[in-house]
């Protein structure tokens, strides 16, 4: 076994095909299909299961890929430290987050601070962003519902209000609040499984006995928004991602205090990460502003 096998294997693996790694890698197609054969042979095991031109890991594979995550991690840090003894910091950093409304403000100032950082956002719910921070294909994440797990480090971000929104033509378009009673069986489109808001929103529901009628479930809020917007339902939301429109309202809970708290969190064993230290202190001193005092 040799770093350009294990290098082939890990590009094929996660671009799903040995042409895309050969593009990837610069490299002719043969020469990664070669590479990824030799290893096969030398250790008795088979990685892929060929499906004409794309490629799926097997379970040998999809254990091997986990440890190629690592390593892949690992070098890049090790050229981060290097670089970083020259005074800039350099780099590519992967930022997964529940919606673009926090990650916005936070890239701002890293990029502000340190131009030459390469930045890519992943958004996803709550459980889609901390499978990608455990997974390796984030290197922060900022995160609503967070449960204790021993291999992640996080810090407090921000803490904010849900709240329900209604169209210009619903009856309550006109109030400022409603208590959580009110809600009894009235029409909601609501957002997947996994999300935070979600989550919160019907414990509420729940220690009040309030029922809704569920009329669908969207795992987008720009379709929520649409949705109600369209007189589909009510929606709900965390008060710092309601976006202001002309059709569209935000109506308070005044009897009940639903709230959701937003966290930065890293893997432990990247707390030396230079790269994800900075991000980190970034978005502390960017939530300091957005806790509650």
């Amino acid at each position: 076994m040799n770093k350009s096998q294990l290098r082939s294997f890990h590009t094929a693996a996660e671009l799903g095909g040995f042409t895309a790694a050969a593009k990837a890698l610069r490299i002719s197609q043969p020469t990664v299909t070669t590479q990824v054969r030799a290893l096969e042979a030398e250790y008795g095991v088979e990685l892929f299961t060929r499906l004409g031109r794309h490629v799926q890991l097997t379970q040998s594979g999809a254990e091997l890929f986990e440890i190629t995550k690592r390593m892949t991690l690992h070098e890049a840090e090790a050229r981060e430290y290097l670089r970083a003894q020259s005074g800039r910091l350099t780099g590519h950093l992967r930022l997964a987050a529940v919606g673009p409304f926090h990650a916005t403000d936070v890239l701002v100032a890293l990029k502000t601070q340190h131009p030459d950082v390469k930045v890519s956002v992943l958004l996803g719910n709550s459980q889609l962003t901390l499978q990608r921070l455990l997974e390796y294909d984030a290197d922060v994440a900022m995160i609503a519902h967070f449960d204790d797990d021993p291999r992640v480090e996080m810090t407090p971000y921000s803490h904010h209000q849900v709240v329900v929104f209604v169209n210009a033509e619903h009856r309550w378009f006109d109030r400022k609040s409603i208590r959580i009673a009110e809600l009894q069986d009235e029409d909601f489109i609501l957002r997947e499984e996994g999300s935070t808001t979600r989550l919160a929103f019907e414990q509420a529901l729940v220690k009040a006995q309030v029922q809704i009628n569920r009329v669908v479930e969207i795992g987008s809020r720009e379709a929520v928004w649409k949705a109600v917007e369209q007189g589909l339902g009510i929606g709900a939301v965390a008060d710092f991602e309601f976006v202001p429109h002309p059709r569209l309202k935000t109506v308070e809970i005044s009897d009940v205090e639903i709230t959701t708290n937003y966290r930065i969190a890293y893997l432990k064993e990247r707390r030396n990460s230079r790269l994800v230290q900075t991000l980190v202190k970034i978005a502390r001193a960017i939530g300091d502003r957005k806790l509650p005092r």
